[in-house]
């Protein structure tokens, strides 16, 4: 059974976007944008007009995808069976969409993203591979971060000991920077290759760059074909088109003006094959307009209830797969459109679409930037809690005594008496992602919704450190921050470093919970029982 067409319904809102693509158009903002004109949002150029080669990226992979296709048939045959991406937010969310959306394909080696800390986490994909037939792709932009240069450590130590001394380079792949510590590191090492992006595509804007590219085709996916539905968006989002008429700018012009009139919880409702778009989704808006106090708070995943249960801060974008079945969340849409929400349709005909709407969102967030008077290419906020990390771990190898406690410091009814008009509450779960726990805080946040009509996002930790950790702290303080964390029931040392993967997981804890504090955010940190599902379930009792 199917419903009429959906479409698009802005509202009461539809003068209002239109007044913010007539300012476009006067102020010509579209053309500066192909122009690489910093001033469309600050005076000053830093980080600005080093941080645009997304708009032209396509050239540099059409040009490369030979080598590219030629590497993963090289690695086919030499019978790798599994490739494990060691990466955080830019370096590894557009990979992880490609995986859940497109999964392997027959003969390629299986493609698994780690971007975790949790010794769980480790334990269990180490115990799924072979290390001696697995690629490793270390990747990171600026090749200091952290996370995946401890995992490189301790894969590294695991490859040596399964192929022997001199032999573990050919089983790891830099994706960086050029130059970068990562590159020397993997010259250093003899890496099997390095592949090195264009320096001027920021992490969260890399998606059509080696980071989202190399680890798809490795997998067997037409990178090519997912480049070519980017390119037609491209030229629906070209210079000459009024704003009204550019795909980017129109999405981009109704964020950000719907941000102003106080629409800000960016709703993202995705067919199911597509449902990963969100985790993408999130870091480049959070990211990117998340500071100064302003910015969009994306909602991805949280679960359709009845539309009375909605605030009237929401805008909802439909992300919908024609070849889905989707009778169940059509008509949801409709309901929550006929109530009165304003309701964006983005339709896509198959599953490459993904390589237009990658474009146009990340042409959209620009311009939303642009309206809503902030500088969409940077992340002041992200380094508050990488500095706190730092400082933990540092004093744990320098005076050889346990971190500060992890205990909780409050509870969620608590939190939650202060769930009011246009406040969110954030789920920061440093926990293992598994099915029955993804589940549980799934219900979770059904129940807050339905109970405190406040809208909910979930991240895992620390994985959400490097995604929506900006908007947490630089954003509107309108969140309420449940951080739930859990003694790991195991443990993995790092080779030849005097801590473990577990004190580098409480210590990211810690610091994202002094930076939320120290950005005056209302914070309750819980500590579970136990990192599992009847421990989460605890907490069903405390929403009503």
């Amino acid at each position: 059974m199917q419903i009429a067409p959906l479409e698009t319904s802005l509202g009461w809102y539809v003068s209002d976007v239109q007044d913010t693509l007539n300012d476009l158009a006067v102020s010509d903002t579209v053309r500066r944008i192909w122009r690489k004109d910093y001033t469309v949002w600050r005076p000053e150029p830093e980080q600005i007009i080093d941080r645009l080669g997304w708009l032209t990226v396509f050239d540099c992979m059409y040009e490369q995808l030979g080598v590219m296709q030629s590497f993963s048939q090289q690695i086919k045959d030499a019978l790798f069976r599994h490739v494990v991406l060691l990466g955080f937010g830019g370096s590894s969310l557009g990979a992880e969409v490609l995986r859940q959306t497109f999964g392997s394909t027959s003969g390629y080696p299986k493609l698994i993203i780690l971007d975790s800390t949790l010794p769980e986490t480790i334990k269990s994909i180490t115990g799924s591979i072979d290390p001696a037939h697995t690629l490793f792709l270390v990747s990171s932009k600026s090749g200091t971060t952290s996370e995946p240069l401890l995992l490189f450590r301790y894969f590294w130590a695991l490859v040596e000991k399964a192929v022997g001394k001199g032999k573990a380079g050919k089983n790891f792949v830099a994706i960086t920077d050029a130059g970068t510590h990562l590159a020397r590191l993997a010259e250093e090492r003899q890496f099997r290759h390095i592949f090195a992006n264009p320096s001027d595509v920021g992490g969260r804007y890399s998606v059509l760059s080696y980071f989202g590219l190399v680890p798809g085709i490795l997998m067997g996916f037409d990178a090519r074909r997912l480049l070519e539905r980017a390119e037609g968006m491209k030229k629906r989002c070209a210079p000459d088109a009024s704003p009204a008429d550019n795909e980017g700018a129109w999405l981009g012009a109704c964020l950000g003006t719907l941000a102003l009139k106080g629409r800000d919880k960016l709703t993202l409702v995705a067919s199911t094959s597509v449902r990963s778009f969100g985790l993408w989704v999130e870091q480049l808006i959070a990211e990117s307009t998340g500071k100064e106090g302003k910015g969009i708070i994306p909602v991805a995943g949280e679960p359709l209830v009845d539309p009375n249960c909605y605030g009237n801060d929401r805008l909802f974008v439909y992300l919908r797969l024609r070849t889905d079945e989707n009778y169940a969340t059509d008509n949801a849409i409709k309901a929550i459109k006929a109530f009165g929400h304003p309701v964006i349709v983005l339709e896509m005909s198959d599953e490459y679409d993904l390589g237009a709407e990658f474009f146009r969102w990340e042409f959209a967030t620009a311009v939303a930037g642009a309206v809503l008077g902030i500088h969409p290419f940077n992340q002041p906020n992200v380094q508050q809690a990488k500095d706190a990390t730092e400082h933990h771990l540092k004093e744990f190898s320098t005076l050889s005594e346990y971190l500060p406690s992890l205990e909780g410091t409050g509870l969620l009814r608590d939190l939650l008496t202060r769930a009011g008009r246009n406040r969110y509450l954030a789920v920061m779960a440093y926990l293992p992602q598994t099915p029955a726990i993804d589940a549980a805080l799934t219900e979770l946040r059904r129940k807050i919704l339905e109970r405190h009509h406040v809208a909910t996002t979930l991240g895992y930790g620390p994985r959400f450190l490097h995604s929506t950790g900006q908007i947490h702290k630089g954003g509107p303080n309108t969140g309420l921050f449940l951080q739930l964390t859990a003694k790991s029931t195991v443990e993995v040392t790092i080779p030849d470093l005097p801590y473990t993967f577990g004190n580098v997981v409480d210590a990211q804890a810690l610091g994202d919970r002094e930076a939320l504090k120290a950005n005056g955010r209302d914070v309750a940190s819980v500590r579970l029982p136990a990192p599992d599902v009847a421990s989460v379930e605890q907490l069903f009792a405390e929403v009503c």
